[in-house]
């Protein structure tokens, strides 16, 4: 992997399809002014994009949703890029802010989803996630994600005993999935290299028959139990999502935390509570930098509905968990070093 020589961080090489030349002209020009990035090709045609594909090295792939000029096309030829070229990253370009479109993005394999009213200097940074493993999308479009899996049946391919089918390491990756790491990050922390992470992951969605992070972090959330132990979920643990999800937020994973702050903004399958959403909120961005924005975002549509007495009660709730946390943390720090 080529370096930038004034920062010495790797080059992230993409590959660009819009739906119409013009359009993809202008995110090639957008992403070149990112001197990390080296825009390899650009294409119009899916044609071209697999051509463009089989003869370089693509480590994120930048993808409309419809290319030749036909509706949800990019998806497809996503899923043929899953297939020849399994490592290649993918952003989906979307049209649509609608549940189903963001749905099956991600179904296809998409790392990430940009909506075509995010600002251009914004995609870099999109791009820039995606290499490093993470999810970028927006709250609401993780919302969608999260409540199209509760709802699939395919959730159960991984049989009775969930996570504790997964083999020691296996869920020590998990864990540190969940944490929201990045498998740079996972690999720093577990002693192994990032091919090995890599490898480690592929192997649990094959075992529990899942095909995204996002299909296994909500599993992790049905199942912390199994996750944590190994074991099969213990008959008091959370059996609904909703619990779950709101055990691992109280532990610290910051992916929870933040789908748990939309889940209370939305109303969704618990009664709508603005001032519990502003508190998570508040506690997501001490971790989430990949989310600051739209955090900032959210809390400001939030203060807009908010009396300031309910905000200070906010502020005042996730002070009081941000402390627990740091207190149980050096308590934990403090026997580890016994």
């Amino acid at each position: 992997m080529a370096l930038e020589q004034q920062t010495g961080q790797e080059i992230i090489r993409v590959l660009v399809a819009d739906s119409t030349r013009i359009h993809t002209q202008l995110l090639t020009d957008a992403l070149r002014r990112d001197r990390r990035l080296e825009v390899i090709g650009s294409a119009s045609h899916s044609r071209d994009l697999l051509d463009a594909v089989s003869t370089n090295k693509i480590d994120v792939a930048v993808l409309a949703s419809n290319l030749d000029e036909e509706p949800g096309r990019g998806l497809e030829v996503l899923r043929e890029l899953r297939n020849t070229r399994p490592d290649t990253r993918a952003v989906i370009l979307l049209d649509s802010s609608k549940r189903e479109a963001a749905v099956e993005a991600f179904r296809a394999g998409a790392r990430g989803l940009f909506s075509r009213h995010e600002s251009l200097e914004t995609l870099s940074k999109c791009v820039r996630s995606v290499y490093d493993d993470q999810v970028w999308a927006s709250g609401q479009q993780t919302l969608f994600a999260i409540q199209a899996l509760a709802a699939s049946p395919t959730m159960r391919t991984s049989g009775p005993n969930g996570l504790s089918l997964l083999s020691k390491r296996e869920l020590d990756v998990v864990n540190c999935l969940a944490e929201g790491l990045t498998n740079r990050e996972i690999a720093d922390r577990l002693g192994l290299s990032q091919h090995t992470i890599k490898n480690y992951l592929f192997r649990v969605f094959d075992k529990l028959g899942v095909s995204s992070r996002l299909e296994l972090l909500y599993l992790t959330f049905s199942q912390p139990a199994a996750r944590t132990s190994g074991a099969a979920p213990a008959a008091e643990e959370p059996a609904d999502s909703f619990a779950a999800c709101q055990k691992d937020a109280e532990q610290g994973s910051p992916v929870a935390q933040h789908a748990l702050a939309e889940i209370y903004r939305l109303g969704k399958d618990v009664p709508r509570d603005p001032v519990a959403a502003y508190m998570w909120y508040l506690v997501s961005e001490r971790n989430t930098l990949e989310l600051k924005d739209e955090i900032a975002d959210a809390k400001r549509r939030l203060s807009q509905v908010l009396t300031a007495h309910q905000i200070s009660e906010a502020q005042d709730r996730a002070a009081a968990h941000l402390g627990k946390a740091a207190k149980t943390a050096q308590a934990s720090s403090m026997k580890s070093g016994l």
